[in-house]
């Protein structure tokens, strides 16, 4: 396993050294537009940092404001993050890997489908504890009244 990891942190950055030395070299020689592609992929790999940031905390703000935590916001912050950095690396095959990152589609954590109807409506009732629920069960765990110190 060790002699795994080692070889994938020597031979990534051969390989991606290799594939610009050929596409910079080559017979036509297109090093001018090898050198633009790094540097508006490094520059796309920044913004797509920072507009991550962005959306990580307007995504939290809103989920918080409505008494929940949004997980799949973490995930596709980070998702957005690992993309710009590979973005950010010098190379045609991590641009491509992050590219390929970037498309796949998201789904929502299996543990927040699977919660139980339960859950959920203590959820919702301590988020909002003076909404009407249809849900007998839910209304039997809250405890409405006043109280007064005397």
């Amino acid at each position: 396993m060790r002699y795994l990891i080692i070889s994938i942190l020597i031979g990534f950055p051969l390989a991606e050294g290799v594939v610009l030395y050929r596409l910079s070299a080559g017979p036509e020689g297109h090093g001018g537009w090898v050198l633009a592609w790094l540097v508006f992929a490094a520059i796309a790999g920044m913004a797509l940092i920072k507009q991550a940031r962005f959306s990580l905390i307007s995504r939290l703000a809103s989920a918080l404001s409505q008494g929940q935590f949004s997980l799949s916001a973490f995930i596709d912050s980070f998702r957005t993050v690992l993309a710009g950095l590979l973005l950010i690396f010098p190379g045609v095959i991590s641009d491509v890997m992050a590219l390929i990152l970037l498309m796949l589609p998201i789904r929502e954590p299996a543990f927040e489908q699977a919660v139980s109807p339960d859950i959920s409506a203590r959820a919702t009732t301590r988020a909002n504890p003076h909404a009407n629920h249809s849900d007998p069960a839910s209304s039997q765990s809250v405890i409405e009244g006043e109280f007064r110190r005397e």
